[in-house]
């Protein structure tokens, strides 16, 4: 990721009006191919980790084409057992995903988490490739501070997260990085990028012809099913939903398949990213982290 080339990736947006929003997401592909469907950021402060009764810092970060990215550094409650890089999906920013990830100080683990540039109080447009440099400027980050020392780290993605998570992590694997990563968690996280945006677009009729010409204009270099092998020897622990409606359960499928040893398959029955509202795939989780 030495490169610093702007890339293009794919969000799935609510859409409030189907057909006013469909035609107008065909006019905006036939003019700038998928871009215009991917990363769907806000500058709105949803909720603080005080509101939570969390103790927290305020992270800022440089990187190193000139963006600040601003994160949450969350202490375990107690002793820590472990840290937690947890990247978030591609709407709102790191407030509205809080919720995801505040239930594990009390657990025993720090977390760290970060906005990708464009995000909450980060500066900067989002793109695929910034957004992979931002994820790499977060961990680098993390493993320079104390708790990490001869501790373990995890990394957590969820929806687009773990697409940025699974890139970075068998990067940071394949070139033997240190500390090693101790275990990387996919949820709800789609198969690749150029798959999901010709699923997407064949969805609709408007966009339904432009599905092979517009998801061939991303790169296919960072297509989850083809890296996630290179995580191996970490464990990894892939979580989707059989009532998934953002990203098809197929999705986590496919990447399972493709892994290899050690991983496991968590099967969930939650909307998307909601994993962890139930407290028995909350412990799920916490298996796999002590168990590394």
């Amino acid at each position: 990721m030495a490169s610093r080339t702007a890339r293009l990736l794919l969000r799935m947006p609510k859409l409030k009006t189907p057909l006013l929003s469909l035609f107008l997401a065909a006019v905006a592909l036939s003019q700038n191919g998928c871009s215009s469907l991917f990363f769907f950021p806000d500058k709105t402060t949803y909720i603080t980790p005080d509101r939570l009764n969390l103790t927290y810092e305020n992270i800022y970060l440089d990187t190193a084409d000139g963006e600040t990215l601003h994160g949450w550094w969350l202490p375990a409650e107690n002793d820590a057992l472990g840290t937690v890089y947890f990247l978030h999906g591609n709407a709102q920013n790191i407030s509205s995903h809080l919720l995801n990830v505040s239930w594990l100080p009390a657990e025993g683990y720090n977390v760290f988490t970060i906005d990708y540039r464009g995000y909450g109080n980060s500066t900067g447009a989002p793109d695929i490739e910034g957004a992979l440099h931002d994820s790499e400027t977060g961990l680098r980050w993390l493993v320079q501070q104390p708790a990490t020392d001869n501790a373990p780290v995890f990394l957590l993605g969820q929806s687009l997260g773990g697409a940025l998570g699974l890139t970075l992590a068998s990067e940071w694997i394949q070139r033997n990085e240190t500390p090693a990563l101790n275990g990387v968690i996919l949820d709800g996280t789609f198969s690749g990028f150029r798959g999901i945006a010709k699923e997407k677009l064949s969805e609709f009729w408007l966009t339904w012809p432009l599905q092979v010409p517009l998801s061939w204009t991303i790169p296919d270099e960072y297509e989850g099913v083809d890296q996630v092998a290179n995580i191996s020897p970490v464990p990894v622990m892939i979580i989707h939903s059989v009532r998934d409606g953002i990203i098809p359960f197929n999705n986590g499928q496919a990447l399972y398949e493709a892994a290899d040893e050690p991983k496991q398959f968590l099967q969930t029955d939650t909307p998307h990213t909601a994993t962890f509202i139930i407290p028995a795939y909350r412990e799920a989780v916490l298996e796999f982290l002590k168990a590394e």
